[in-house]
């Protein structure tokens, strides 16, 4: 097996806390931590065979990209004027003309008070994959690795 610390290959293993975490190490790395066995650990190697990790399906919710000219579209469908569609859905006209110019995205509880008085579809469901990594040690990273030891 692997000394957790140095990343040497050695049947010998002991078990020490080294500042602070229990790990495996080699006869040499022992003497940086405290001994917790003091008689040596045969680790054994086996393969471990992971079936593949399912992706995690995510759904979420976007605003449409063309959201700005379904909404100035739909409000002159309506007849209706920046101002007065404004204080029909009890918005500042500013942040209408910002949304029909496209400078400003509205949030999703916006998009959904907008589609609800406009009757269109301004949000989307996105379905997002998340692949979950398998948990099997790799032999080529250690601690060690990561801190410089001073000899």
């Amino acid at each position: 097996m692997q000394c957790d610390l140095c990343g040497a290959k050695t049947e010998n293993l002991f078990r020490a806390i080294v500042e602070g975490t229990e790990l495996n190490v080699c006869k040499d790395c022992a003497k940086y931590g405290k001994i917790i066995e003091k008689k040596p650990i045969k680790v054994e190697e086996k393969r471990q065979f992971t079936k593949p990790a399912e992706p995690e399906k995510e759904i979420i919710q976007v605003i449409v990209p063309d959201f700005a000219q379904r909404i100035k579209k739909k409000r002159e469908s309506l007849g209706l004027k920046q101002k007065e569609f404004a204080k029909k859905t009890s918005e500042k006209e500013s942040l209408i003309h910002n949304i029909e110019t496209g400078s400003f995205e509205p949030s999703i509880s916006l998009a959904k008070k907008l589609e609800k008085f406009l009757k269109i579809k301004l949000i989307e469901d996105y379905e997002e994959e998340h692949k979950k990594g398998s948990k099997t040690k790799t032999e080529g990273f250690t601690v060690g690795d990561l801190i410089k030891i001073k000899k």
